[in-house]
């Protein structure tokens, strides 16, 4: 009937490698569950387990987002937080399926989606995120992160070197 233009042959043509993105992204989220339900069974809550000088491991839960913001609120944060982790996704998809030959553009958006869908799950199932990993010098201890927090902070990372190697160009 109608002629396809050429935009949709190039969504049609980076199906492939969308579907690799959207695996490595599941292959994150995966990774991020298995090890907060792992210390969530061998640590208590609130408890700390000495590993070294720099390094402990934490149970703690964050009823808010990055560096516990939000997190002293009466519960409308989790609710606010998941829809922007749902929108975030939506749009990261969409972005991949239209640059999925980007590859650092795409590992970046890749790393940030499965770590927003990994703490997208604890909020939707618990009302809070898991955190376990907390790093410190002598008494001052970084805020506990997990997983996903690392996904998604090297995620950021790679897509400020990718935007300054674009805008060099």
């Amino acid at each position: 009937m109608g002629k396809k233009n050429s935009g949709d042959n190039s969504l049609n043509e980076n199906s492939p490698r969308l579907m690799m993105w959207l695996g490595i992204a599941a292959i994150i989220m995966l990774l991020d569950q298995l090890t907060k339900i792992t210390f969530e069974r061998v640590l208590a809550f609130e408890s700390t387990k000495f590993i070294n000088a720099y390094f402990n491991l934490v149970m703690v839960y964050n009823k808010g987002a990055a560096f516990s913001f939000l997190a002293d609120q009466p519960g409308w944060q989790r609710y606010f937080f998941s829809v922007v982790s749902i929108a975030a996704s939506v749009f990261i998809i969409w972005l991949l399926r239209r640059h999925a030959e980007q590859k650092l553009f795409c590992w970046s958006l890749t790393l940030i989606l499965g770590g927003a869908v990994g703490n997208l799950i604890d909020r939707l199932a618990y009302g809070h995120v898991i955190d376990f990993i907390d790093l410190h010098i002598n008494n001052w201890h970084w805020p506990a992160f997990n997983v996903a927090d690392s996904a998604i902070t090297v995620g950021a990372i790679l897509f400020v070197v990718d935007e300054l190697r674009r805008v060099k160009r």
